[in-house]
């Protein structure tokens, strides 16, 4: 199982926001700190802000927040907001017309269901520490 660089690099940005909540910081800030694309870091941020994990304000005095406190965000939600579901195999936890004949389907479902228990398990505040 292999993650994107999408779900490393907002899960390093989020967990940037998590460590200063309540207060906000720009794109420009969270780029520099974690040496992230601003162009790149600015479609993270947009896609976060539409799964409701953080919240962004315009202007001059503009920047991102966290939508709600990092002890109600989970490293599992941000990944799955960024990559989609979280699984070992495309056929994990969806249904599968060969599940009831491929033996094997009993080991990638019981690694999903262990991967996203853990990555469910890991809250945003538990990083920041």
């Amino acid at each position: 199982m292999h993650f994107s660089t999408k779900a490393e690099y907002g899960l390093k940005a989020i967990v940037n926001l998590a460590k200063c909540y309540p207060e906000q910081k720009t794109i420009k800030e969270i780029a520099s700190q974690e040496d992230i694309s601003q162009k790149y870091l600015e479609r993270l941020l947009g896609t976060l802000r539409d799964g409701n994990v953080i919240d962004s304000v315009k202007g001059k005095n503009g920047g991102y927040t966290l939508a709600k406190n990092p002890k109600k965000i989970t490293a599992g939600e941000v990944i799955e907001i960024l990559d989609g579901d979280i699984s070992p195999m495309r056929c994990v936890g969806k249904f599968c017309a060969m599940e009831k004949k491929c033996p094997s389907s009993i080991v990638w479902n019981k690694l999903g269901m262990q991967i996203q228990k853990t990555l469910y398990g890991i809250k945003l505040s538990d990083l920041v520490k």
